[in-house]
């Protein structure tokens, strides 16, 4: 009963972590902006940092299930 609320948490950052490396290295691939008005290089590091953190936390959660 304890793991249905990690498994769902754990789903849900691993799909958006991916997700988001996923968005970010197409923008980058094709030079375009990963976020408006903000230096391109800091935006697609700062995404990248949080793509690879949420894909870790949501592979922590699934193998403490």
């Amino acid at each position: 009963m304890e793991s249905g609320p990690a498994v769902f948490a754990g789903t849900a950052f691993a799909l958006f972590g991916a997700a988001l490396l996923l968005w970010t290295g197409a923008r980058v691939l094709h030079r375009a902006p990963v976020a408006h008005g903000v230096s391109p290089v800091a935006s697609g590091i700062l995404a990248t940092v949080f793509g690879v953190l949420f894909l870790v936390l949501g592979v922590w959660c699934l193998t403490h299930v």
